[in-house]
């Protein structure tokens, strides 16, 4: 598979990533099956899908787990991104960006992947009651101690730090003016899609100029963008989907042109190509420094995933994609 680098210190993986949340967290909890997600990191990993992308509240705790039973065999082979900072209550979450449960959430991740060192370690929300410039302090003596590698941040979702009047990105891009003063940043994740491309206004642009990777989070929109989901047909009650405002019968038929057009072009390229693979091929298109990062617990799903590196968008391709119509429901 093409590779791509991750921030100034040129950390290479595979174009294509793989998240491993479905697997444990978020989705159909009636449908994760362990050994089955264990073949598809497996999979993933036979086709060159190096980086792999978990967090310890995923679960909580089981999908580290569960990537650390394969990371057991072929630890050489995966670049391992994992997140700190989100703790998991019952029906509630909250943020811990103390120095010391950074140092000691980072052994424990440690412990449940079965490594040395962590490639990525990001920090999946600052917590309001302590300077990031500390929390981030804490996780770059991580790097100095050869627990971690490079440090990223995940951007803030569309509720998270919204002024009135902001764009969507904008207090993310202050938390990453000051944390870049403390240690360098080699990644920022935020969800980016043909139906969800607002940090194609700042924040790409943000990590483009200096050299900072982009991990697409959600590229094919929470599955919507495969064209495999029907209409109406809803969402098990501990599926995020089912409170989501896009996933709604009435929206996810009004957003039915955007699938069409993915289905459109892949015809074009050939038969085997599928809506999904234009929707990260799109998503590929943006940088040498963007990654996708798709998620699934399935091996067939993980093996298409990665051939959209194959799949060479044109020009006409690129503006027709520009030219879908915007989606319609929004988190905000």
């Amino acid at each position: 598979m093409e590779r791509r680098t991750i921030g100034a210190g040129a950390l290479a993986v595979g174009a294509v990533g793989l998240g491993c949340m479905p697997m444990s967290w978020a989705y159909s909890a009636s449908r994760q099956r362990g050994d089955e997600s264990v073949r598809a990191v497996h999979r993933a990993l036979d086709l060159g899908v190096t980086l792999l992308d978990t967090a310890d509240m995923y679960g909580p705790f089981t999908n580290e787990l569960l990537l650390g039973r394969v990371l057991k065999e072929r630890r050489a082979e995966a670049f391992v991104s994992t997140k700190v900072g989100l703790l998991v209550g019952d029906k509630h979450i909250v943020a811990n960006g103390r120095p010391g449960y950074v140092k000691r959430a980072c052994d424990a991740s440690l412990r449940r992947l079965q490594t040395d060192v962590i490639d990525l370690y990001q920090l999946h929300r600052a917590d309001p009651e302590v300077p990031v410039e500390e929390t981030w302090g804490a996780m770059a003596e991580l790097v100095q101690a050869g627990k971690v590698r490079a440090l990223g941040l995940c951007a803030l979702g569309a509720r998270g730090g919204r002024r009135s009047g902001a764009r969507l990105h904008d207090a993310t891009l202050r938390q990453l003016q000051r944390v870049q003063q403390v240690f360098p940043v080699s990644a920022v994740q935020a969800e980016l899609s043909v139906w969800s491309p607002e940090a194609l206004e700042a924040l790409l642009p943000w990590c483009e100029a200096r050299g900072v990777g982009f991990l697409a989070a959600m590229p094919l929109g929470n599955g919507f963008l495969t064209g495999t989901l029907t209409p109406g047909e809803g969402f098990e009650p501990d599926d995020v989907r089912a409170r989501h405002p896009r996933f709604t019968a009435e929206m996810m038929a009004a957003n039915q042109p955007i699938v069409a057009g993915l289905r459109r072009i892949a015809r074009r390229h050939g038969e085997e190509v599928t809506a999904a693979q234009v929707a990260l091929a799109w998503v590929l298109s943006r940088g040498r420094h963007v990654v996708p990062v798709p998620g699934t617990k399935r091996g067939r799903w993980a093996a298409e995933n990665a051939g959209a590196v194959d799949v060479r968008l044109s020009a006409e391709d690129l503006a027709e994609l520009g030219r879908l119509p915007a989606a319609q429901g929004s988190w905000d």
